[in-house]
């Protein structure tokens, strides 16, 4: 059976999610498609709860205006309107709550937007240089969809790959990492230092052992609740392209989870009432292929701030590389290289040799060390915005994704207050 629709967009990560949202608010049919049963990606589905990349390292001043500060507010973190936050990577403290947020924000598109949960896009149709259709399978069986525009926020780029789009993959991808969560833990009188240098201790046993491959910190933190621990520690390298590759690596993560946390139970003060709550759903993903766009951004164009008239979204984070090895009390190795506020232009979401699709997220056309930095949360979202806005204004236009440059959907972004920010 095939669907129709004017705008396809398929994962309804951070990129996928604010791109959906963009086009049906400006006049689009969108169906958003996604693997999970919620919206939210590494947010919801891994559980990493920073808004990276929201504002400035150096000043604190909003970067990504538009959809991702309109979720960090309706998240209950700040006011609609902030100009500055108190910190460049601020937390939001319930992914239970944001799972419902993205629901709702869906559904008040009424018949403009629509959204398919459990869905998994397996494999494209091509006629020519365009996308004719995508086919996904679900509890309705195989079914193809048909778009004008189709948005991959996949992650992985897969749309890209199986349309036939050059690609960028380094042979060596950045380790994958299991966040999980403890109840019932009573910090030490020392605070969080004291009980990081304690789980240190465990971890560099444990790997010392052989029970522990990788590790890095090991961090954890009470975003959550005040006697509750979310880590971020799990490292795991792999490749999340090769199915077989990434069922290892989440069984690998759920081990070396509980290796983590039966070592902290047994040796470290105030885990001695603790319980394990969960490991998220999904493993998180840093680095897979990428699109070999019609720009590359580089490295250098981050440290030297090069400005770009196709601007459509503003990067902030450091170049976040982390390394197949164990890094204790730090999650990279060497000196962190820390750009000035800088753009992304319109030309990075859009693949070479086929017309109807643009890309966003992490596997937008970049170097490594660039997507080390544009890869994270309200980056990825403002990248969606463009390609939403991107797409509606094709729609509207009738016009390819090559026809407006970028400028024209800068200047849309401009329009509504969520363009990319200069900070001098």
């Amino acid at each position: 059976m095939a669907i129709s629709t004017e705008v396809l967009v398929c994962g309804a990560g951070c990129a996928g999610l604010t791109a959906a949202l963009a086009a049906a608010r400006n006049g689009a049919k969108v169906l958003l498609v996604e693997r999970a049963g919620f919206a939210g990606g590494i947010i919801t589905c891994v559980g990493l709860s920073f808004f990276d990349g929201i504002a400035d390292y150096y000043t604190k001043k909003v970067v990504t205006p538009g959809i991702p500060l309109e979720l960090f507010s309706k998240s209950g973190e700040c006011a609609p309107d902030a100009k500055k936050l108190h910190s460049h990577n601020p937390e939001i403290h319930n992914v239970e709550r944001f799972k419902h947020l993205a629901d709702t924000l869906i559904l008040a598109e009424g018949s403009k937007l629509k959204a398919l949960y459990h869905s998994f896009i397996c494999g494209v149709k091509m006629k020519g240089d365009r996308i004719s259709a995508v086919r996904v399978a679900n509890k309705d069986g195989l079914n193809d969809i048909e778009a004008r525009v189709v948005i991959d926020c996949t992650g992985d780029g897969d749309l890209a790959a199986w349309s036939g789009a050059p690609l960028l993959k380094m042979p060596s991808l950045q380790p994958m990492t299991m966040h999980w969560r403890v109840g019932n833990v009573t910090i030490p009188p020392g605070g969080m230092t004291e009980l990081h240098r304690l789980m240190k201790v465990e971890c560099e046993a444990a790997h010392a052992a052989g029970e522990l491959p990788f590790f890095y910190g090991p961090w954890a933190g009470t975003s959550f609740a005040p006697n509750e621990l979310r880590f971020h520690c799990i490292r795991v390298p792999g490749d999340a392209t090769n199915a077989e590759d990434l069922t290892r690596a989440e069984m690998q993560g759920r081990k070396d989870c509980w290796t983590m946390y039966e070592r902290f139970k047994k040796n470290v003060p105030g885990f001695e009432k603790a319980y394990f709550i969960c490991t998220f759903p999904y493993i998180g993903i840093r680095e897979t292929r990428r699109i070999d766009g019609e720009y590359v951004l580089t490295e250098d164009d981050l440290m030297k701030c090069t400005r770009f008239d196709d601007a459509i979204a503003t990067g902030t984070w450091y170049m976040d590389v982390h390394p197949n090895a164990v890094t204790v009390d730090a999650a990279n190795i060497g000196k962190k290289l820390q750009p000035r506020a800088y753009d992304i232009p319109y030309r990075t979401l859009l693949p070479r040799n086929v017309d109807n699709l643009l890309v966003a997220g992490r596997c937008h056309s970049a170097t490594p060390m660039a997507s080390a930095s544009t890869r994270v949360n309200c980056t990825a979202m403002a990248m969606g915005q463009a390609a939403g806005y991107a797409a509606a204004l094709a729609i509207r236009n009738g016009t390819d994704l090559r026809d407006h440059d970028g400028v024209k959907v800068r200047e849309m972004l401009d329009a509504s207050g969520a363009g990319p920010v200069r900070i001098d």
